[in-house]
């Protein structure tokens, strides 16, 4: 799924059918909210026989009692707010029921897809989706379809009670209908592309906020509040413009409708009129069926209005129908092959060439060999853009290779369940991911079922403890949005701690390249040896202690391995590596 700046619009809204198949998951508040509007539309109707019996009984001479007319009125009213209020509740139910149900299914499948899935679609823009969408279609369901339905029950009901009372008359209200659907077809068209359009525009004001706020230190840093105002200035005026079409589209339709019911009603009561002074109607029958006219027209012109509601709400379906149609391409095969036990952290590509989707003109590995042994620690050097990163995508299981083998542990990963293998991973990535949530989950990342106990003991390993006891709440203190109320250097032992939690046999490891204080870098230098400790260990290395540490050093460069040794040697031969370390190991260590 690729987002396209102009997308294409609904064609109907069959879209909603999708929503259809979730509300039928709940049979009883439907049958409820059926029940309720159906006997709320019949109170309704049965509103202007009332009135059609107190005025040809009550306001005739010797037309005696007329309570039980009102007291039949007022039985009508009661039944008319009891099924109205049972309706509206069972109807919002259903609408937050099925919301609820598709914002975990939405997530759930976004879970399952793989990292080229949210490179080629923006994850604010799909947020907006799970938000702004999901909140359309709550409308839909817990409002709109209630209204199109009691109104299309009061319309066709109303119909019919019409012909009991004047048969003539009504047969002429059935020749205008035709001039109603016109417009709402005609228009109806216009109105669901303008909806699909106004959807997106309204996501794309959600991904440039997102991205703003979250940005915000370097938005001031670099002085660029005018233009990021400016910017989302312009996106809201996008919305704004969408939704000007939509509702000018909408206002001419519901004018056109209206202008013909109305004045259609207006015609008919002047004939009705016509009638009374000639006899062959009472003012009851005629004060019944003005007023049931009325009741028809207002629940035909409503509909023009339901119908848009719908219309936008087939575009948000549409969308979100999209994100569940996603298939990962990345999967567990039908009968995955069994990792061997115990597990020994072996790493191996065999020949793998590779290209990122985003980028298939460049080729990222090119028929690379590596063998990384259990319990070694292998460093990986090399400048940006060789492919270090690469290496630690397709032994997650990322991404599949275009070409070659990678196995861990002797099996191929393609064969393997893709969440097995990754259980036998632990990764430190360069820019660690601090979740808003407290210090005790974010550790918890790396086992949610570890003890307190489990969490202060890689605390004190990954040299954290310290200062996550000098914290607010301890464990409990919330972390902020990416970790904002920690330093690079604490943020970078939190990621540690969580790979020592997880304990996994295979240990990926970006080194972070931030220009941490002394002290900082000292602490996470001792965390990491011990991290190191009793595990294969793959290290993207920025650090010459880290490289002087490792049993091996591989250097890459536009996707394969150029050279290979340890420190020493490398650095004596004066090639890449040589030229490397004294660029960036030796300067950092300076």
């Amino acid at each position: 799924m690729e987002r396209s700046s102009e997308p294409a619009a609904p064609k109907s809204i069959g879209s909603l059918r999708m929503v259809w198949r979730y509300a039928l998951r709940y049979p009883g508040k439907i049958g409820c909210s059926l029940l309720a509007l159906l006997v709320a539309a019949g109170a309704t109707l049965a509103i202007p026989d009332g009135f059609r019996r107190v005025i040809d009984k009550g306001f005739s001479a010797g037309g005696g009692d007329i309570s039980g007319h009102f007291y039949y009125l007022f039985f009508i009213v009661a039944v008319l707010a009891l099924a109205t209020s049972l309706r509206f509740a069972f109807i919002s139910l259903l609408g937050e029921s099925v919301v609820a149900d598709l914002r975990k299914d939405v997530q759930a499948n976004l879970l399952r897809l793989e990292p080229r899935f949210f490179e080629e679609n923006r994850p604010s823009e799909i947020a907006s989706r799970l938000t702004a969408d999901t909140a359309m279609i709550e409308t839909v369901v817990g409002s709109a379809v209630s209204i199109a339905l009691r109104n299309l029950v009061m319309g066709i009901g109303g119909i019919f009670y019409l012909f009991s009372l004047a048969p003539g008359l009504t047969a002429r209200i059935l020749l205008v209908i035709p001039l109603v659907i016109v417009p709402i077809v005609l228009l109806g068209r216009r109105v669901r592309k303008i909806s699909r359009s106004s959807q997106d525009r309204i996501a794309d004001v959600g991904a440039i906020a997102a991205e703003t706020l979250g940005a915000m230190k370097i938005v001031q840093a670099f002085g660029q509040e005018r233009r990021e105002a400016a910017r989302f200035r312009s996106a809201v005026d996008r919305v704004l413009a969408t939704a000007r079409r939509r509702i000018l589209v909408r206002a001419v339709m519901t004018a056109i409708v209206i202008a013909l019911i109305f004045g259609s009603i207006t015609t008919l009561m002047w004939q009705a009129a016509i009638a009374v002074s000639q006899g062959t109607l009472s003012g009851g029958t005629v004060a019944a069926f003005v007023l049931t006219g009325a009741l028809v027209g207002g629940a035909f012109g409503a509909l023009t209005e339901v119908y848009g509601e719908l219309l936008r709400g087939a575009g948000a379906a549409e969308r979100l129908g999209e994100l569940l149609a996603e298939v990962p391409q990345i999967k567990a095969p039908a009968s995955p092959a069994a990792l061997p036990t115990p597990p020994l952290g072996a790493l191996a590509f065999q020949r793998v060439t590779f290209h990122y989707p985003t980028r298939p003109e460049v080729s990222a590995l090119e028929g690379f060999d590596l063998e990384v042994r259990p319990g070694e620690t292998l460093a990986v050097v090399g400048p940006s853009g060789a492919g270090k990163t690469t290496l630690f995508n397709l032994a997650q299981r990322f991404y599949d290779p275009d070409d070659g083998i990678v196995r861990l542990d002797g099996v191929d990963l393609k064969a393997a369940d893709p969440a097995e293998i990754r259980a036998r991973i632990a990764l430190v990535p360069q820019e660690t991911v601090i979740f808003a949530a407290s210090a005790r989950d974010n550790l918890r990342y790396g086992d949610w079922e570890a003890s307190d106990e489990r969490l202060w003991a890689v605390a004190e390993a990954a040299n954290a403890a310290e200062f996550l006891r000098r914290l607010p709440d301890g464990l409990d203190t919330f972390m902020g949005e990416g970790g904002a109320r920690l330093s690079g250097g604490q943020r970078q032992r939190i990621a540690i701690a969580r790979a020592l939690l997880k304990d996994s046999p295979l240990l990926l490891l970006d080194e972070a390249t931030s220009a941490l204080d002394a002290e900082s870098e000292r602490l996470v230098q001792a965390s990491l040896e011990r991290l190191f400790e009793g595990r294969t260990t793959m290290v993207i290395a920025h650090r010459l202690a880290t490289v002087r540490a490792a049993d091996r050093i591989i250097v890459m460069d536009r996707g394969r391995i150029v050279e290979e040794g340890s420190h020493e040697v490398l650095n004596g031969r004066g090639g890449l590596y040589a030229k490397l370390a004294r660029m960036q190991f030796e300067g950092l260590a300076a």
